[in-house]
């Protein structure tokens, strides 16, 4: 039986969107990380999906800005990245450690 994770904290839109696109921008940079990947292909798709991506994220910001939302909650969306197993994702997106021989 799967735990229940704890239920996500309460996000503006904006920033809902800002933690969607975060992760997906990361996971994008994962299949791309070259210490990670085994295939070009794979690598070519990711970094060409990552231009839309980034400009999701881009246009979050964006909205977050207009809508006077000048402050970015830390705590609150570390809390979100959490629940959405943003410390498994973005540990794709750096060099693995080398195994003792």
């Amino acid at each position: 039986m799967v735990p229940e994770l704890p239920p996500l904290p309460a996000l503006t839109r904006a920033e809902g969107e800002l933690v969607d696109a975060y992760l997906e921008v990361v996971d994008l940079l994962g299949k791309i990380n070259p210490s990670r990947s085994t295939h070009t292909y794979g690598a070519l798709r990711a970094a060409q999906a990552l231009v839309g991506r980034a400009e999701a994220l881009r246009e979050a910001l964006t909205l977050m800005h207009k809508r006077g939302e000048s402050e970015v909650h830390a705590d609150t969306l570390a809390r979100a990245l959490r629940v959405l197993d943003g410390e498994r994702r973005t540990g794709r997106v750096t060099v693995p450690q080398t195994r003792a021989s």
